[in-house]
Formats: C-alpha cells, structure tokens, sequence
C-alpha cells in the first residue's frame, strides 16, 4: 500500500475504474454469449444482433474495447447470423 497521499487517491481511483470496466466488458461478453446460444438453438434474429451490436458499441465508446474490435466483433456476429439463416 503506498504512503503518499496522491498515490493512495490513485489507487482508489483506478480500482473503481477497473470495476467499471470489468462490469461493462462482462455485460458485452454475457450478450454475446447469448447471441451465441440462440444461433446454435437457431432462434437467433436480427433483434437479437441490433442488442448485442449495442452492447459492444457501448464498450467501445466507454473506452473498454478499441472500437476498431468493436466493428470487428460486429462484423463477426452479422457474419454468423446470415450464414444461420
């Protein structure tokens, strides 16, 4: 544990961070995880790729994932669910 001041601000300041960002990367990885679930079930529609499209969105505009792997895992999802249908 450090002794300066700043430095111990800093150190709850970045645990707070990481908890933000673990909750949103969880959160988009959960959605994902569902998406998978329902194009192997086969019930999967596009509905269903516009909310996990979202989630991914909102973790790159937080600044969680590079939105270059955003529009990546994106194009990924869209890719899986035309070739399911």
């Amino acid at each position: 544990m450090p002794n300066i001041k700043s430095a111990i601000k800093r150190v709850k300041v970045t645990e707070k961070k990481n908890l933000r960002n673990r909750m949103i990367k969880s959160a988009m990885r959960t959605s994902i995880k569902k998406f998978d679930t329902a194009i192997s079930a086969g019930t999967a529609d596009a509905k269903l790729l516009s909310a996990t499209s979202g989630a991914v969105d909102k973790a790159a505009a937080k600044g969680v994932i590079h939105k270059n792997a955003a529009n990546r895992k994106k194009a990924r999802l869209a890719k899986r669910l035309a070739k399911a249908q």
